[in-house]
């Protein structure tokens, strides 16, 4: 596997950073992903908000998303471990500082 970000990487982050406005946003997501993806994206999404607001266990959060343990530990080792900061970013600009 090729290190992240690949020159193919950086065009699809430079599209996406071009985007304006949540219309396009959406639009370019429907395109891009199958609904299938939208969904899995959806709820990694939906699981980093839930660590990053309450102290829900990891099992409880898994029983309120429909997911596994496993899906929602990898979601917090990206939250809180990997250099990357995507998740944080964000969600501390929509939610303030984590709870955890």
């Amino acid at each position: 596997m090729s290190t992240y970000p690949t020159k193919q990487d950086k065009e699809l982050i430079q599209a996406i950073s071009e985007l304006k406005g949540e219309k396009e946003v959406t639009g370019f997501i429907r395109d891009l992903l199958t609904p299938a993806e939208i969904e899995e994206f959806s709820r990694r999404f939906q699981i980093a908000k839930l660590l990053w607001t309450t102290t829900l266990s990891y099992v409880d959060i898994a029983q309120k998303i429909g997911t596994s343990t496993t899906t929602v530990t990898r979601v917090s080792q990206w939250l809180y471990k990997e250099p990357w900061h995507g998740y944080s970013a964000i969600l501390q600009r929509i939610y303030g500082e984590s709870k955890r």
